[in-house]
Order: C-alpha cells, then sequence, then structure tokens
C-alpha cells in the first residue's frame, strides 16, 4: 500500500470514529467512549498533517495552472509560489513518515533509572552524583516529578548506586536513549599532579512496569527489614524502616529506604521489582532481533560506552551519531534537549530506512 492509500484508510477510520463517538448510545458507554477517544487521539496527529499536505498539494496545482496561464506577471508570481510549495511538501510527508512509525508501547509510561558507578573507585562515584543530578534537573525542566528509590552513598558526595523514578508524559520516550556506558575524562579535585583520569558510570533507563505487566507472588518474594543508612535525619539508624526484596526465582534485589515509612518503603521496593522483572521480559522478547538492536539508538546493549564527558575542553561526545557538542557545563546543568533531539532524529531515521529496504 503507497502512502497516499494508507493516509486515506486512516482519514477513512478516523471518520469513522468520530461518528461513533457522537451516537448517544456510545456515549454512555464510559468504557468504549474511553477507548475510541485514544484511537481518535492517536491518529488526529497524522490526520491533520495529512490535511495539510492536501492543501499544500492542492495549492501547488492551482499556482501551475496559473504559471501556464497567458498573464506574464501572475505566471512570474505563481513560479516563485510553486518553488515555495515545492519545497514544503517533501517535509511534510516526512513529518507524515515519522508519524506512521510503529510506537513504542513504553513511550508515554514513567520511568526507573538505575546510575552506578564504575571503573576509577571514588571518581567514578563524583560522575555517578553528577549524571543524577543532569538527569534530576533535565526532568525539572520537563515539568516532570522525581523521587528517590534507593541509593548507595560514598562519603564525599559520590553514589556508589542510585536509583530513582521520572514520572511525566512521554518521560520514557526521551530518556531511553540514555542507557550504557558513560565516560568521564577530567582532573579529580584530589589529583595534586593534575593529570586527566578517566571514569565510568552505568546507566539503565526501565519503563515503569503497570499492575497489569504481570503477576507476582507473594510466595516468590524474601522480605527484609534493615535500618537506614546515610542521611535522612533523626530516624536514621533508630528505626527498621528500609525495606529489601528478593525475588526468589529469579535472585533480582531491589531496596528502597528513602521514606521513613516501611510501608512506603515497600511499595517503592515493590513497584522497582515490577519494573526490573517487566525490563527482563522485554529484553528476552527483543533478543531474537539482538543484532538489529545493537544497531539501533537507544535500543542497544547496556555494555556499549555510548557517551564521553570531557571536562578539560567542556566538551560532550555521543558515540553513536557522531555528535560532539563544546556545551558539557550546559548539559550536566539539565539543558539536554538538543542532544536528545539528535538522538531522536537518528533513531527515526535508522527505522525509516529499515522500512524502506
Amino acid at each position: 500500500m503507497d502512502l497516499r492509500s494508507k493516509l486515506e484508510e486512516i482519514e477513512k477510520s478516523y471518520k469513522e470514529i468520530e461518528a461513533k463517538m457522537a451516537d448517544p448510545a456510545v456515549a454512555n458507554d464510559p468504557a468504549m467512549m474511553q477507548d475510541l477517544g485514544r484511537k481518535h487521539s492517536e491518529m488526529a496527529t497524522v490526520v491533520d498533517a495529512f490535511m495539510h499536505y492536501e492543501e499544500v498539494q492542492k495549492a501547488l496545482d492551482g499556482a501551475k495552472e496559473l504559471a501556464s496561464g497567458g498573464d506574464p506577471e501572475m505566471a512570474e508570481m505563481a513560479k516563485e509560489e510553486i518553488l515555495s510549495l515545492e519545497e514544503q511538501l517533501p517535509k511534510i510527508e516526512h513529518e507524515i513518515q515519522v508519524l506512521l512509525l510503529p510506537k513504542d508501547i513504553n513511550d508515554d509510561k514513567n520511568v526507573m533509572i538505575e546510575i552506578r558507578g564504575g571503573a576509577g573507585g571514588d571518581e567514578a562515584a563524583l560522575f555517578a552524583a553528577d549524571l543524577y543530578r543532569m538527569y534530576t534537573m533535565y526532568a525539572e525542566r520537563e515539568r516532570w516529578g522525581t523521587e528517590m528509590v534507593s541509593s548507595n552513598e560514598t562519603g564525599i558526595g559520590g553514589f556508589k548506586e542510585v536509583v530513582f523514578r521520572v514520572t511525566g508524559v512521554g518521560a520514557f520516550s526521551r530518556l531511553k536513549y540514555e542507557s550504557g556506558v558513560h565516560r568521564v575524562q577530567r582532573v579529580p579535585e584530589t589529583e595534586a599532579s593534575g593529570r586527566i583520569h578517566t571514569s565510568t558510570a552505568t546507566v539503565a533507563v526501565l519503563p515503569e512496569a503497570a499492575d497489569v505487566d504481570g503477576e507476582i507472588r507473594p510466595e516468590d518474594l524474601k522480605i527484609d527489614t534493615y535500618r537506614s543508612s546515610g542521611a535522612g535525619g533523626q530516624h536514621v539508624n533508630k528505626t527498621d524502616s528500609a525495606i529489601r526484596i528478593t525475588h526468589l526465582p529469579t535472585g533480582i534485589v531491589c531496596t528502597c529506604q528513602d521514606e521513613r515509612s516501611q510501608i512506603k518503603n515497600k511499595a517503592k521496593a515493590m513497584q522497582y521489582l515490577r519494573t526490573k522483572l517487566y525490563d527482563m521480559e522485554l529484553q528476552k522478547r527483543d533478543s531474537a532481533m539482538a543484532a538489529k538492536r545493537k544497531g539501533q539508538i537507544g535500543t542497544g546493549d547496556r555494555s556499549e560506552r555510548i557517551r564521553t564527558y570531557n571536562f578539560p575542553q567542556n566538551r560532550v561526545t555521543d558515540h553513536r551519531i557522531n555528535v560532539t557538542l563544546y556545551k558539557l557545563d550546559q548539559i550536566l546543568n539539565g539543558d539536554m534537549e538538543e542532544l536528545i533531539s539528535l538522538l531522536v532524529e537518528a533513531d527515526q531515521a535508522e527505522k525509516l530506512k529499515d522500512l524502506t529496504v
């Protein structure tokens, strides 16, 4: 089916849904109205783009007719309009093709982000803290919410490991490109000789599982309580509020000590476990496409080195798309939109290429 036929089919379905939503019998069925409303909303952007395409095409046909007429002045004006309209059409067509790409079912989900210090000891832990700050500041710019799930701090302000939740529409669609190994090159504050050190941290971005994404049997869980450690005020080391949940069939361990309430910590730890199990299923399901996935942005191996942060040159290089930006200071302060947009565009280009092969 060619692009126009596909768009005409979508437009027809869109109008049929509108007619159903206007039916009083359907209006009295909240579940059906919700389902139809969701489908209508998903199609609206594509239909609007198609209508825009049709308007530009109609204007182009009219301009060509004027250009071939007998009035030289009108013909000259029409030729200028033709150039402008012919320039617009491919851009609109590309926009439509992107809108028609298969949607990642997890794109609108909240996320859990795990950051772990890698090679480099204390410097790696400090870098993990820098990444945590970068993502929370980016989330703030996007007006998303963030909350800590668990952390293992070092005495000098770093994180051996930190897990936090980001909530907001489209969080996974933007942050999924961050999974992988991040490398930093800088002179540590503790380095007297001023030599540049290289350290790493690993980031994993997991789509948050919903309750329907998998059942967890109580008999498969081992739940322990222990006393919180680290910053946390007067309740630290006084109450057994921290929770450790072990999923016996898989060996996955999830902890939470951020809340003073044991009940709240248990709820967070369970959500984290559900997300880890959901992610495990996604990885298993996609393993047959592993070779293809490695060639795509945002779905590659988490052991892959994806980005280098070079402090002396104020440089950030993303190795997947061979892009270097000399604005490391801004990026670490949460100004990540340019970089993420470039990754989104590269990912879309790869997927469009796959569709045309």
